[in-house]
């Protein structure tokens, strides 16, 4: 997701072990980048978070060789769901739309999932990348902990 737009949500089979193999063939290279790709040509800048599967170095020469440009690993930020807008607000807003439905089965699931990925717009999105350097600033502060008891120095700014 991006201020220019979002891609297709990417399912991993079940029972899958998610390995920098698998992760870089199924995820990115026939999931992700694909969309990428169509949504914006080569006119973008790929970053994860530091999360230690990310930093494989499989995945990270699969990155210089497909990705380019991308920010290098050690300037990635820290594996933190306070500062990644999909995990401190997308999921949720989209949790909340789909837990409005009765799932029958998982190709249920994900036909809602990806229904109500659709309606995500793309104001929400903007928001929530907009808090990121507001939350970055929180963790500073913060000395890398947790930073839920500083919402109030957000003030006005809405966490969804």
């Amino acid at each position: 997701m991006s201020k220019l737009g979002k891609t297709s949500l990417v399912f991993v089979q079940s029972g899958t072990k998610i390995n920098s193999a698998y992760y870089c063939d199924h995820v990115l290279k026939n999931g992700l980048l694909p969309d990428i790709h169509q949504l914006l040509g080569n006119n973008f800048t790929f970053q994860q978070d530091g999360a230690p599967s990310h930093r494989s170095k499989h995945k990270v020469a699969f990155l210089q060789a497909n990705v380019p440009p991308f920010i290098e690993p050690p300037n990635w930020p820290p594996n933190s769901p306070d500062l990644n807008p999909v995990d401190y607000s997308i999921w949720g807003a989209l949790q909340q739309l789909v837990y409005r439905q009765k799932i029958e089965d998982v190709d249920h699931l994900k036909q809602v999932l990806n229904r109500c990925g659709s309606m995500l717009s793309q104001e929400l999105i903007n928001g929530a990348i907009d808090q990121w350097s507001r939350r970055l600033s929180l963790v500073i502060r913060s000395h890398g902990g947790h930073i839920e008891h500083r919402f109030a120095e957000f003030c006005e700014v809405s966490l969804l």
